[in-house]
């Protein structure tokens, strides 16, 4: 919502000429004529933002090029269908000769970096980089996760404006405390992001141009906090998979053992051993022991996940049912030792 994309006149098409409906409107750096309308800049800035995270990080597919000869803000009608919201104005892409794929891997890494630096998580933020491709073989992750860590204690939630106005001191203090690290740059840009790194600079000059207070660490921490709940809602789903399976496994156990036994009994299993039923009793009870261990740790697990992410009352119910389990566990072993 709130965002265009001209359509194609094909009726006007050749193998040659490539028509498009006319979307000419405001250049998103001519900020004087954004303002005349009434149009907030800042407004402008954030849906340009938002944007680019449905793009990179949901999608998987992007404009690479948002420059300002490919942007444009354009004041609408009440009704238009590109602004359901009726902000008055939309946002128009153009010119898609240049976009980028983000693979599955690449996304699932970018995601990761997203919520570090959401949370101020520097230990995630360095398994992003891994899982990017982007720390070289040599790499020393614990001084890396240490100055990410400063980086956060001392630059995060500032806006653009206010990290231009930051004492030199402070960046000496930091270069040198981390002079192996910044000489040495253990960092590879491996292919499948460059076109996406390019973009993402000229992005953020564009969102500070509208707006000189644009604050992308604030702009950042609400989408973190959607994926994490995205992220516990997958691991939900995977617990409650876990807990089906291994709850039909569970469920049918005494009746295929019984069914064994009455084969026994009947004399269709020839045996040698008399000792053997009792045997497959202590295997039954081992069985429903571990299946019941493995249940209470993919709760326990599914019910720590919920808890960072936010998600409370799935979390509880989750952890007590973990604890009934456990307890069953203890029980059954104390009072069934062979």
């Amino acid at each position: 919502p709130g965002v265009c994309i001209p359509r194609v006149v094909w009726s006007l098409c050749t193998t040659r000429v490539l028509v498009l409906e006319d979307v000419s409107a405001i250049k998103i750096s001519d900020y004087e004529e954004i303002s005349a309308p009434g149009i907030d800049r800042a407004e402008v800035a954030q849906r340009l933002f938002e944007t680019y995270l449905q793009q990179i990080f949901r999608d998987g597919f992007f404009h690479a090029d948002p420059h300002p000869g490919n942007l444009f803000v354009a004041p609408v009608s009440p009704g238009d269908r590109h602004d359901p919201n009726n902000s008055g104005w939309v946002l128009t892409f153009i010119d898609f000769g240049m976009v980028g794929l983000v693979p599955p891997q690449i996304k699932t890494g970018l995601r990761e970096m997203v919520i570090g630096v959401g949370t101020r998580d520097a230990a995630r933020v360095v398994n992003s980089y891994q899982m990017l491709g982007v720390l070289l073989p040599h790499a020393d992750l614990e001084m890396i996760e240490a100055a990410e860590e400063k980086i956060f204690e001392q630059f995060w939630g500032k806006s653009m404006q206010e990290l231009q106005q930051i004492d030199v001191d402070d960046v000496r203090k930091f270069a040198s405390e981390y002079r192996e690290l910044l000489y040495e740059m253990p960092i590879q840009i491996p292919d499948d992001i460059l076109y996406l790194g390019r973009c993402v600079a000229i992005l953020s000059g564009m969102c500070t141009g509208l707006n000189s207070d644009f604050n992308v660490w604030k702009g950042l921490a609400p989408f973190a906090q959607e994926l994490i709940q995205e992220e516990s809602g997958e691991i939900w789903e995977q617990v409650l998979t876990e807990i089906t399976t291994w709850g039909s496994l569970l469920i049918n156990l005494p009746r295929r053992v019984d069914t064994t036994l009455t084969k026994l009994e009947s004399g269709k299993i020839a045996v040698r051993n008399p000792n053997l039923e009792r045997r497959f009793g202590r295997i039954e009870q081992t069985n429903r022991r571990l299946i019941g261990a493995v249940i209470f740790t993919a709760l326990m697990t599914g019910g720590i996940q919920l808890a960072l992410g936010g998600a409370t009352i799935p979390a509880i119910i989750m952890l007590s049912v973990s604890a009934i389990i456990f307890a069953w566990v203890i029980i059954s072993g104390n009072g069934n030792n062979p």
